[in-house]
């Protein structure tokens, strides 16, 4: 059985607010649970599960699947949209740990044939 990848990174709610605090969220991937998708867990219990194909081509450019799209901000930015029955939620990250997970997940389960 693989292990399961577990890493932390910040992120920034995107709002009108004047001041950004840094949000932390559990990066989380189990391939005994299902090994297409990824958890993003955020603070309060917010969770949002997603396939990890989805997180992988939103590095590149921009792409949406069901009530997430993710998208490249920049050359080290990388955005996430949330929409939900109570919202939409925008959240920005630093790309490079979003890189990081990813590949600590490909290393654990790799990518399907024909994938890069």
């Amino acid at each position: 059985m693989s292990p399961a990848v577990e890493e932390h990174a910040r992120a920034r709610i995107v709002s009108d607010a004047p001041h950004h605090r840094p949000v932390p969220v559990a990066l989380r991937y189990d391939p005994a649970e299902d090994p297409l998708t990824v958890r993003f867990e955020f603070p309060g219990g917010n969770e949002w599960v997603f396939p990890r194909t989805l997180l992988e081509a939103g590095l590149r450019g921009p792409t949406r699947r069901g009530d997430v799209s993710v998208w490249p901000c920049g050359r080290a930015q990388t955005v996430l949209e949330f929409h939900s029955p109570d919202g939409v939620a925008v959240v920005q990250f630093d790309s490079s740990p979003l890189v990081r997970f990813l590949r600590h997940t490909y290393s654990v389960t790799p990518a399907p044939s024909g994938r890069a």
